[in-house]
């Protein structure tokens, strides 16, 4: 037995429905390496740990979950990482995929650690406050696309699949969750600069409400400032316009 931790933000899976809903989708895409992150009491774990021809490591920070983990099932050992996902190397030396029923309060900060491993991660299956998720998966134009529409967008083909009924967790949250595909598509964009990019991203939507020639006139010139482009505001931008900034911005940068 186990204990569940608010101060984890532990909402455990049990519906066997969305078990099978999402094993289905990781089976669409073919990978040979998969981390779980956050596995929790095991709902998803017991069936991906099996998947014939695949290299499985699952990150848990709580080491109760660990040990029940492993209790439950022997063949485990060696294979559940007691660390947050946040701390630690990337598991494999090839790509992989990840899959997790994301611990909500760190789950932005989670696909921040899959951008940093973007050219090792082919293949995200997800679970997020449905907020979150929509906003991941949003386009241009509408209040719910931001930082990470934008930054996941420019290396994933993000799908949101289904939602996720409060009554499928223990304890339930309350919040309806969803989830997310993110397939990897590389850099079509041709982004030569990635912690530049996200300085302007993060810049732009940080005075959303401003035109683009506020928001970022300390990394432009003023003979670029003056194009149509910067008389509008981050939302209306889609990724590949602003991939497109980055050779206009000037030597002088700020400071990260």
């Amino acid at each position: 037995m186990y204990t569940l931790k608010k101060s984890l933000g532990q909402h455990f899976l049990r519906d066997e429905g969305v078990c099978r809903r999402i094993l289905a989708e990781l089976g669409r895409h073919p990978f040979s390496r998969l981390l779980e992150v956050g596995p929790g009491g095991g709902a998803l774990t017991r069936h991906l740990k099996d998947l014939p021809g695949v290299d499985f490591l699952a990150v848990e920070l709580d080491a109760e979950k660990v040990a029940h983990l492993t209790g439950t099932w022997p063949d485990l050992k060696g294979r559940v990482v007691e660390a947050s996902i946040l701390d630690i190397e990337p598991p494999f030396a090839d790509p992989f995929a990840v899959v997790g029923n994301f611990p909500y309060n760190i789950s932005s900060q989670i696909l921040f650690k899959v951008l940093d491993w973007r050219d090792r991660v082919d293949l995200v299956v997800g679970m997020f406050q449905k907020e979150v998720a929509v906003r991941i998966a949003a386009g241009p134009g509408g209040r719910e696309y931001g930082i990470l529409s934008v930054l996941l967008q420019a290396y994933y083909k993000v799908t949101y699949l289904f939602d996720v009924d409060p009554r499928c967790f223990m304890p339930p949250p309350k919040v309806v969750s969803g989830v997310l595909r993110m397939e990897r598509i590389g850099n079509p964009y041709g982004i030569v600069d990635h912690a530049l990019f996200v300085r302007l991203v993060k810049s732009a939507f940080g005075q959303r409400r401003k035109q683009l020639r506020n928001a970022l006139k300390s990394y432009f010139p003023p003979e670029v400032l003056a194009g149509d482009l910067f008389t509008r505001r981050a939302e209306q931008l889609d990724v590949r316009e602003f991939a497109d900034l980055i050779p206009l911005v000037s030597w002088a940068r700020p400071s990260s």
